[in-house]
């Protein structure tokens, strides 16, 4: 395994891109939102934020998929040359392609985080709903911050399985449109060696993970909205 200094590489490779990715996330979702939803009854609320959910994190794995490519391929890495995130990334296009290289199980990735936004944006402004019914209409940062956790943590739980598996395509040596690299043959393959239990292998600190995250993400998300909304939307 790579060294303490490929780890700290790997997550500032995530660090850097998180906040477009983020930024076009919630863009998206926002935007799309803000057309559909006022064309449909509000009981078809959550097929709208499923809706955009999916828009969203499409466009997000656009960053999402090369950054993962680049830091798995870091932390991998046994060499003891030092290798950058742009790099490995021109190394994976020169010698796989854009498609088989840097975006690499781009569609097992989208396949993992739309049900995920299925699942969590739904509960997420479902919860919100709740709160604001019971609070005359007002809901603080730090109530979609819990929210978000507990979305989140619900979210990240269930799909475990398609993490598992997208995680093993990422990192499966060269490439090959062989069906071991597709997505319901490396599930298949898990649960014939480890049953129920390898598909949700992690599922634990997965979860914990995405609830801090969650709690974190929304809602710094909601305050800095908020903050937009009493000062710069005037």
């Amino acid at each position: 395994m790579c060294s303490c200094d490929c780890g700290a590489a790997g997550l500032l490779t995530v660090a850097t891109s998180s906040m477009p990715t983020t930024a076009l996330f919630f863009m998206s979702y926002e935007a799309t939102k803000s057309v559909f939803q006022p064309l449909v009854l509000p009981q078809y609320a959550p097929l709208v934020h499923m809706f955009a959910a999916s828009v969203g994190e499409t466009l997000a794995c656009l960053i999402r998929v090369p950054t993962e490519i680049a830091k798995q391929r870091k932390q991998t890495y046994t060499g003891t040359e030092k290798r950058s995130s742009i790099r490995i990334l021109l190394h994976a296009f020169r010698t796989e392609g854009l498609r088989k290289g840097v975006y690499r199980g781009y569609l097992s990735t989208v396949l993992r985080d739309l049900p995920f936004s299925f699942i969590e944006l739904p509960l997420w402004e479902m919860m919100k709903s709740v709160v604001r019914a019971r609070n005359d209409g007002d809901i603080t940062s730090f109530q979609s911050a819990l929210c978000g956790s507990i979305a989140g943590g619900i979210a990240a739980a269930s799909t475990t399985p398609l993490d598992l598996a997208k995680t093993r395509i990422m990192l499966a040596d060269g490439y090959s449109s062989t069906r071991k690299l597709r997505i319901r043959p490396v599930l298949a393959d898990i649960y014939l060696q480890s049953g129920v239990r390898g598909l949700f292998a992690g599922v634990t600190p997965r979860m914990t993970a995405f609830m801090i995250g969650g709690f974190v993400f929304f809602g710094v998300y909601e305050h800095s909205k908020a903050i937009y909304d009493r000062h710069l939307a005037r």
